[in-house]
């Protein structure tokens, strides 16, 4: 009967081992999105500096056009300050002509304040610039790790999936229907647990004393009385030598 229990054993853990791998692999593209998604906020919130560098850029180059058009407007406006041939003339270069100095001292006023928030962006995208430049191949090694490491799930699960088959085949056909039968009633897939401090690992319930002392003996099938699991304790345990 020991034989018999070995193999349960194993082929609980392979069970176990195989569930893990199942959830595994079937939340990979959740977890794959996750990944980029990761490394798509690290890249959104580099692009956002980069339009705010460059919409200061745009803004500057902007108010450097307008200062350069008031000038030739100024210029034409002194002329005709210049060569008024009457009062009302006078007065109207001369309100073009404050109209324009002021229009050309706010603009350059804006690029001062633009180049310092420039500055400010400059500085920002400078201290970012090791991320910035390796963020690209950081995603791209990331992601070829993730995919070398589920290839390397799927290529396990298939091993033991097969292992599973050909441990089953050695099981009694009355001890395979009852393993299975236990496996497939249980949401955790347990059929048989470890005896742990005197308790079903399974469902934590003590043990009776005389059902440890048939455990540990391991003569012979023993289960669960509360929850019908196959039990078990390991050689090395402390409940194989209490």
């Amino acid at each position: 009967m020991i034989e018999d229990l070995d193999k349960l054993i194993e082929l609980q853990e392979t069970d176990t081992n195989l569930r893990r791998l199942k959830k595994i692999i079937e939340s990979a593209e959740a977890r794959r999105a996750a990944i980029e998604q990761e490394f798509e906020q690290h890249a959104f919130s580099i692009r956002e500096i980069q339009n705010r560098r460059d919409s200061i850029n745009e803004k500057r180059s902007g108010l450097e056009r307008e200062i350069a058009d008031n000038k030739t407007y100024l210029e034409r406006a002194e002329r005709n300050l210049k060569h008024a041939q009457n009062q009302k003339e006078y007065e109207t270069a001369m309100r073009e002509v404050d109209a324009l100095q002021k229009a050309i001292g706010q603009a350059e006023t804006s690029i001062v304040e633009l180049m310092e928030e420039g500055e400010g962006v400059e500085k920002e995208l400078a201290e970012r610039a090791d991320e910035i430049s390796s963020l690209d191949g950081r995603r791209e090694t990331a992601l070829t790790e993730f995919d070398a490491a589920l290839e390397a799930d799927k290529q396990e699960f298939e091993r033991e999936t097969k292992h599973r088959a050909a441990a089953f085949e050695t099981l009694p056909e009355r001890l395979a229907a009852v393993y299975d039968r236990l496996a497939q009633r249980s949401r955790d897939g347990i059929a048989v647990a470890e005896v742990i401090n005197g308790s079903c690992n399974a469902c934590f319930i003590s043990l009776r004393p005389q059902v440890l002392v048939d455990v540990r003996r391991g003569n012979e099938i023993i289960t669960c009385e509360n929850c019908s699991r196959i039990l078990f304790v390991r050689a090395a345990s402390s409940e194989a030598t209490a």
